[in-house]
């Protein structure tokens, strides 16, 4: 039999799929794109139509030459790059360069890497979609265009090494705008009223104030809460109203990419970044005991939560056997989807659901393990029948104003019973009372509050911010937040996104000089304009040249009236070299102190962020703010690395009341607290807001 070459995109990918091929296939790997717009200039030729200049790109030579050499020897080429519009430009690239003719059907894709989702593709190659094509050339223009027109008037009017991007400026405006929320947010008071009261046989029961007789729900002063107790006092509360029901908990629907980066930063505690590789690694492949490589998820870059028939049949098979019938699901795909699903793709899923988590964690690590679980969990649950919870609603009045008390019982766990992640409440079990009913008010408990502004975005809460605002697509969230984060624009305050001076700074002159740019709804509809482009309805040169005019006047009135910044500020501290003045300067990853005496002396400092407690380990040392590689913040000894206390928690400048360790501020879901650093202590106490 003739042999044929199989192009994929990784080495990982490439062994995976050659398991499954045979002796009469070669599999190689471009190793990602092959041919691209070149970085040391512009690379799109504006005065002919905004024609792009690909270039191979450098050190992929020698790795396009060895697949030109294997071409030669076969009798067919195969082109099984990923399943998007990424994919699909890689194959046009490779065609391109391997002289294959445009009607060819030259081209394979599979979202899944098995065997039988291999050999279906073989079976049935395509021609390369022209539109998925430009629809990828179309978005990669148009970023390039924005990218290397806007970031060398920043260098020339802020600083050297900033960049601009046409979502990434976007993600950062709406990180900014979050800040400016919280800044001016003004804090309202409101209270809460809870009453603990008993009935005849004197079984306990705790009821909230639901409204008074006027309907106002709203307790918002002590007077208010007081004027209640006053006519309550002494009062008996009356049942009005008991309502038994029945409550049914749908399951979620397996993941999308954006879901699963949700889910994985609020369940695993992963970033983006960290998600997407370790997805893309379960989708490549793993060296599996008895079996070999073998690739365990679906692809990982999808806006879809379609499920093929084969997949719910297998499903179906393995929790009528696990379960029962009774945890059988209704058929999922009758759910409404959004009407713009990209390339058609399945959600993400495990290519064999027989394949447990629990069976294959001594060949995966650690991290490959949790988020297969998650992925398998989420799947297999979505296949299942509902949860249903037996609730109990009892409403009571005293003197025309209103309680209630609220109860509810598992009934029956339903996909709660695969889905490990999902959050249920414990039991409430409620009193068996009846209209008319009278109890008796033990004690009251009125209880102060503050409105709280709105929570700096999390990655999870970005991430399905934009996909709702339709700011970017699945294969580009992790690396717009990767970028942001890397550029300097924003930075991590625990889990939380926040801007930096810098950040504030670069995304306010956009907003002022390139406002459609910044414009969210623009951004939104360019992202649509571009669906259409893969959709083969409208021409992606078109898109462009309507988009460049505007941009350019954009760009002549920026580089003409926007003002230099001088973001070098002097401090108080003298260079310990040359004792000269420092300055406070920007880099990279933030603010440090530099000699003014450069380039005659080149001393520089990290600035410190002292939290105004003394070291418990040492005599000399003071508690400072630091950073992880990762960003993440903790606590050190200036005098590092002579001292070495580190916490990951505020320590505080009080002394643990037991043992005399020093305590920490510790903040969690559940909510701040107190506890000693001495391990061996187990002092906690509750931390005031």
């Amino acid at each position: 039999m003739a042999k044929s070459l199989v192009i994929v995109e990784s080495p990982a990918k490439a062994k995976t799929v050659k398991k499954f091929l045979g002796n009469n296939y070669v599999v190689k790997a471009s190793v990602g794109h092959i041919i691209d717009l070149p970085k040391s200039k512009l690379g799109v030729d504006i005065e002919n139509n905004f024609e792009p200049d690909y270039i191979t790109i450098r050190g992929k030579g020698p790795v396009l030459k060895e697949i030109r050499q294997e071409a030669k020897k076969v009798d067919k080429i195969y082109l099984a790059t990923d399943p998007d519009r990424e994919g699909e430009a890689i194959s046009w690239h490779l065609a391109n360069a391997l002289n294959i003719p445009n009607e060819t059907p030259c081209r394979i894709e599979f979202n899944e890497i098995t065997k039988n989702a291999i050999k279906s593709a073989i079976k049935k190659p395509r021609k390369i979609n022209q539109s998925l094509v430009d629809a990828q050339q179309a978005r990669r223009v148009l970023d390039r265009l924005v990218g290397y027109k806007i970031s060398p008037l920043l260098w020339q009017k802020v600083r050297k090494g900033l960049s601009a991007g046409r979502v990434q400026s976007v993600a950062t405006k709406i990180i900014k705008d979050r800040e400016a929320e919280i800044e001016g947010f003004v804090q309202e008071e409101y209270w809460s009223l809870t009453l603990k009261t008993e009935d005849k046989n004197k079984t306990k029961l705790e009821v909230k104030f639901q409204n008074d007789e006027n309907g106002n729900k709203d307790l918002k002063s002590e007077d208010e809460v007081n004027n209640i107790l006053k006519r309550i006092k002494n009062k008996a509360l009356r049942v009005t109203a008991v309502k038994k029901s029945e409550k049914k908990r749908n399951p979620y629907a397996p993941f999308t990419t954006s879901t699963l980066q949700q889910e994985a930063s609020n369940r695993l505690g992963y970033s983006t970044k960290r998600t997407m590789s370790i997805a893309q690694q379960l989708y490549e492949g793993i060296e599996l005991q008895k079996e070999g490589s073998v690739g365990l998820i679906t692809y990982m870059r999808t806006d879809s939560t379609r499920i093929s028939e084969e997949a719910k049949l297998s499903a179906a098979s393995y929790i009528m056997e696990g379960f029962g019938e009774g945890y059988l699901g209704q058929d999922q795909s009758k759910k409404a989807e959004k009407k713009q699903i990209q390339d058609a793709h399945e959600a993400i899923r495990p290519t064999d659901v027989m394949r447990s988590p629990s069976s294959i964690k001594s060949s995966l690590t650690k991290e490959q393990y949790t988020l297969y679980k998650l992925i398998w969990e989420r799947f297999v649950a979505s296949q299942m029948a509902p949860a249903v919870f037996d609730t109990l609603t009892i409403d009571l009045e005293a003197e025309g104003i209103s309680f209630r008390a609220n109860g509810s019982r598992l009934k029956f766990d339903g996909f709660l019973k695969v889905y490990s992640y999902a959050s249920v409440t414990e039991d409430v079990n409620l009193p068996e009372l009846k209209e008319e009913d009278t109890l008796k008010i033990v004690k009251s408990e009125p209880k102060q509050h503050f409105t709280q502004p709105p929570a700096r975005y999390t990655e999870a809460t970005l991430v399905k911010t934009m996909e709702e605002l339709g700011i970017g697509r699945p294969s580009t969230y992790s690396p717009t937040i990767s970028t942001i984060l890397s550029r300097g624009y924003v930075e991590k305050e625990n889990r939380y996104l926040k801007p930096t001076e810098l950040g504030l700074l670069v995304t306010e002159l956009l907003e002022d000089y390139f406002p459609d740019i910044l414009d969210i709804n623009f951004t939104a509809e360019m992202e649509k304009r571009l669906d259409l482009i893969g959709e083969g309805e409208t021409e992606w040169k078109e898109l462009i040249s309507g988009f460049y005019p505007p941009f350019e006047k954009m760009l002549a009135f920026a580089e003409k009236d926007m003002e230099k910044y001088d973001l070098v500020e002097e401090s108080d501290e003298v260079c310990k070299v040359c004792n000269a003045k420092m300055l406070i300067k920007h880099g990279r990853y933030g603010k440090f102190l530099a000699c003014s005496n450069y380039p005659e002396c080149t001393h520089t400092e990290p600035i410190l962020n002292k939290i105004g407690v003394k070291c418990p380990e040492c005599e000399d040392g003071e508690i400072i703010e630091r950073r992880s590689k990762k960003g993440r913040l903790f606590y050190g000894c200036s005098t590092f690395p002579k001292c070495r206390f580190v916490s990951w928690y505020k320590p505080l400048d009080r002394k643990c009341p037991q043992c005399g360790s020093v305590l920490l501020h510790k903040k969690n879901k559940s909510g701040d607290k107190i506890t000693c650093s001495n391990k061996e202590c187990k002092y906690e106490e509750k931390a005031e807001n």
